[in-house]
């Protein structure tokens, strides 16, 4: 078995990591103990990078720097109709990169939504080093099982700027699946729905098991809805309420705005076993310069009122992943709910009315997709055996033709990995370059579906139209992300090719921030190491301080002086604005040694009483 492999499920909300620990997928809790994190980052006013529960603590007080719902982002456009959407609630901004992908900009720097998730995933590889007590290179990284090419690529250059090797990309209802049936003692073949609605993005598979076998009949999905809609739909009826009465919209003013959203997350989490919570936020603004407060009553009904058509929207992908799979609901044995927005009753209530089954309940929602990659990661390594897992392609890939049609090539549901070509030629005499546009979707016309990157056949020799011949390949890995090859025919040769991705991080970006990262990492050791060494040598301080007037008088006077002396040296070195670690850690050894001789005073008093 090779080095360890560890599964993560980057999510929109919260995010978490597994390890294979003795043929079980064990969940690493981060450094508070939690077994799942925020996918929360942030830039403190020191220009310190916090990842995490930390960063979340601090949002309402530092909204403009504090991102969440990256993965929203990921592999997007800054001119897609969903990200002007997603701006409206969010408290950071926005903007255009060089090639028009959605990135961020904090503290007047852009970062990509791949950076963000980099962050999180190197927050989760730490932790399970730490978990191990091993360096960890090595991932399975779960994605929406919707998720075209540029997002799939985009997820895996943020576990390259990580530092992580990215074994395989797996799809997060797949993992689910992997991980309720893993170990499963029947022999009988199980049709499975995997109901996925987490924080930003909501799939649906179907899968057949059997025998060691796990395969995806279908799957569909909206890489838009999730649990931030609920939350956002909540703001929007506070926030219209609170107007109607003051005539202040709290959604203009990032502070309140993000005061509001936190209200509204924690409204929804307790609606969820709660029949009726408030909303209370005192200072929210202030009208004719005086302060007003929020105070709303929310009902479980209102709540499934505001949000109910978010969950019917859920239902018409549901259909589609069973007709795909020609199949009925009553065909379903079992019915999974994965993400934390399943939680919500109505959610549980209408999947488990539209498939005529109760949900199963022996699976934690937040933790099995981590789970489920742990153990796919296992599967890699080698130990794990006999399970066979096959995936699909979730979106038609094809080339724009003539006319500005989208014409596929690799239908949607095909088992994946596959390859397939397609023979092209010039269509005037003595063309030198033949352009081919590679598109994503389920439209007909190309100018609707997602372009993954325009193609130049080159150096095609001068020839009458129709003559040339060049197969271009297109294949799709086990992870779902597209490579293109090209031959021509009549020589046998590599075709020449221009490759030119219409979004994501060029090779040369990624380079830059992956050694960035590194460099990062360094200097976070090296702050690590130098907040230890103060919490160290201000402990010494003020138990030889403490120490010295209880028994300085059983010292003799050069000894008194020596430690004196060091607690001296050892306070300035600390006081200095430019703290240098070697001369504190030189000052606190010297401390430690001098400190020795309040010991043998206090040993001396101990045998003494009368002293």
């Amino acid at each position: 078995m090779g080095e360890r492999i560890i599964g993560i499920d980057l999510g929109t909300t919260n995010s978490c990591v597994a390890v294979l620990d003795d043929g079980e997928a064990r969940v690493v809790p981060n450094a508070e103990g939690a077994r799942t994190t925020p996918s929360v980052v942030a830039v403190s006013d020191k220009g310190e990078q916090l990842v995490g529960q930390i960063a979340k603590r601090q949002a309402i007080t530092n909204p403009s720097n504090t991102v969440y719902a990256a993965k929203r982002l990921i592999g997007r456009k800054f001119g897609d109709a969903e990200v002007s959407e997603l701006a409206r609630f969010l408290p950071y901004d926005i903007v255009a990169s060089d090639n028009g992908d959605a990135w961020i900009e904090v503290e007047g720097r852009s970062y990509s939504p791949s950076e963000i998730g980099a962050a999180v995933l190197r927050m989760l590889k730490e932790c399970a080093e730490d978990f191990v007590g091993e360096p960890i290179t090595r991932a399975v990284i779960t994605v929406p099982a919707y998720f075209d090419d540029a997002q799939r690529q985009a997820t895996k250059d943020a576990g390259k700027i990580a530092g992580l090797e990215v074994e395989r990309i797996i799809n997060e209802p797949t993992a689910a699946t992997l991980a309720y049936g893993i170990g499963r003692e029947s022999d009988e073949t199980v049709t499975v729905a995997v109901y996925d609605l987490g924080g930003g993005t909501f799939d649906i598979s179907i899968l057949e098991l059997r025998e060691g076998a796990f395969e995806v009949l279908s799957t569909s999905g909206d890489t838009f809805l999730g649990g931030e809609d609920f939350d956002n739909a909540i703001v929007d009826w506070a926030a219209a309420s609170f107007k109607a009465v003051h005539g202040v919209d709290l959604r203009d003013d990032k502070l309140a705005k993000q005061r509001l959203k936190e209200a509204a997350e924690k409204a929804k989490h307790e609606l969820s076993w709660a029949l009726d919570t408030d909303l209370n936020l005192p200072f929210i603004a202030a009208v004719g310069g005086q302060p007003v407060h929020l105070e709303l009553s929310l009902t479980r009904r209102k709540l499934e009122e505001l949000t109910r058509s978010l969950v019917a929207r859920t239902l018409g992908p549901c259909q589609t992943a069973l007709d795909d799979a020609e199949l009925d609901a009553s065909d379903i044995d079992e019915l999974l709910l994965v993400g934390g927005q399943t939680r919500m009753p109505l959610v549980a209530k209408l999947v488990g009315e539209f498939f005529g089954t109760e949900p199963n309940t022996g699976v934690n929602p937040d933790e099995v997709v981590a789970c489920g990659a742990a153990i796919q990661g296992g599967i890699l390594e080698g130990g794990v055996e006999g399970v066979v897992l096959l995936d699909v392609v979730p979106l038609n890939i094809g080339v724009e033709t003539a006319g500005g049609v989208f014409t596929t090539l690799i239908p949607k549901g095909t088992t994946i990995p596959t390859r397939k070509s397609e023979v092209f030629s010039t269509s005037v005499d003595n063309q030198p370059v033949v352009p081919v546009h590679v598109l994503q979707g389920l439209r007909e016309m190309a100018e609707d579906n997602r372009s993954l990157a325009r193609l130049q056949l080159t150096d095609i020799p001068p020839a009458p139209r129709g003559v040339p011949q060049i197969r271009v390949s297109f294949d799709i890995n086990a992870d779902g992300i597209l490579a293109v090859s090209a031959q021509d025919l009549g020589t046998g040769k590599s075709a020449g090719m221009n490759v030119q991705p219409t979004s994501g991080l060029t090779q040369a970006q990624l380079e830059e921030l992956s050694d960035e990262a590194e460099h990062k990492k360094t200097e976070d050791v090296a702050r690590r190491e130098l907040a230890d060494l103060r919490n160290r040598a201000e402990t010494l301080i003020y138990t030889c301080e403490r120490s010295l007037e209880a028994f300085g008088g059983g010292l003799s006077a050069t000894d008194r002086g020596d430690i004196e002396k060091d607690l001296i040296q050892l306070r300035s070195a600390l006081d200095l604005a430019q703290v240098d670690s070697m001369a504190i850690r030189d000052h606190l050894s010297a401390l430690e040694t001098s400190s020795h001789q309040i010991y043998e005073a206090m040993l001396a008093a101990a045998e003494d009483p009368e002293s």
